[in-house]
């Protein structure tokens, strides 16, 4: 079975820490960052917004000490803009990421939780705040399943 968004989501069980992480001042970068500002917290789930600084955050994150991390983040799948993934932060090396120094997959080994990746397809990462028509309409299906 694919883990899917909605399972986890759906597992009240676990508690989930959404982490946002983009560059704003980049277009569709910043999607991770847009989601996670939007995402409403309940007992089961939390959220963080790092922007483009997540190795700042390891040790609040640890503290937080989730029982699953879902790192949300603009990721070239070289698929159509909009497309999203969640698949588990090991499986990253095959996709780019646009605006880090270091790695998700290797910022995720040093957490203590289960990490996964929430990529979506950017449209463009030029220089611009607003997120193009595509990726916004997958940041509402999104924000549909988290927040329901």
């Amino acid at each position: 079975m694919t883990l899917t968004l909605d399972f986890l989501i759906n597992k009240t069980d676990q508690k989930i820490l959404f982490v946002g992480i983009g560059n704003v001042l980049k277009s569709d970068d910043g999607v991770g960052v847009f989601i996670s500002n939007r995402i409403k917290e309940k007992s089961t789930i939390q959220k963080l917004t790092v922007e483009v600084s997540i190795e700042n955050y390891i040790g609040k994150i640890n503290a937080i000490n989730p029982d699953v991390l879902i790192l949300i983040d603009c990721v070239d799948f070289g698929k159509k803009p909009g497309y999203y993934n969640l698949i588990p932060a090991n499986e990253l090396k095959d996709y780019t990421l646009n605006t880090h120094n270091i790695s998700l997959k290797r910022i995720s080994e040093l957490f203590k939780m289960p990490v996964y990746i929430l990529g979506i397809q950017p449209k463009s990462i030029d220089f611009g705040e607003e997120l193009s028509e595509t990726v916004l309409n997958a940041v509402h299906e999104i924000l549909e399943i988290t927040n329901h």
